[in-house]
């Protein structure tokens, strides 16, 4: 039989692939435990109300305030949904791909939701003011996965 050697580097680095034992795993779990999604949550909230206090200490106007802190909460408030939902769903055995799609929607369809009744919510709504507070507090999720404090540096399992 003829050996075609591999074209791509990729290719080369995927017959070096090893599984890690049951215990090696384990191992990887201690020392990489799972964020909180309640911490990121709560961070995105804390963001929230610092891009709401900075909205008003840089326009001077209380609306546009309320309208960059409602942005905050179109993000923040079906983000703790889907968090809930999502940790009760961990629990179900072979649910966790439709559960993840299901919350998934519920968050999309409650964002949107909120954001048609932003204009009934918030007197003299700023829209760039609430675009601008959606962004900054979706944004805030990646900052706290990069500060988060449970990462530490990869020091290979297994050195053969």
């Amino acid at each position: 039989m003829k050996n075609i050697a591999p074209e791509t580097e990729a290719e080369a680095e995927e017959f070096d692939f090893k599984p890690l034992t049951a215990q090696e795993a384990e191992e990887w779990r201690r020392r990489h435990p799972a964020p909180s999604v309640w911490r990121l949550v709560a961070a995105q909230a804390l963001m929230g109300v610092v891009v709401a206090l900075v909205a008003w200490g840089v326009s001077g106007e209380r609306h546009v305030a309320w309208s960059a802190g409602y942005g905050a909460l179109a993000v923040v408030l079906p983000a703790a949904v889907f968090a809930r939902g999502m940790a009760r769903q961990r629990r179900v055995a072979g649910a966790a791909m439709v559960g993840f799609m299901g919350w998934e929607l519920v968050k999309i369809v409650l964002t949107i939701a909120m954001l048609a009744a932003a204009p009934l919510w918030v007197s003299q709504l700023s829209w760039l003011a609430l675009v601008v507070g959606m962004l900054v507090t979706m944004k805030t999720y990646w900052v706290a996965l990069l500060v988060r404090p449970s990462v530490r540096k990869t020091d290979g399992l297994r050195e053969e």
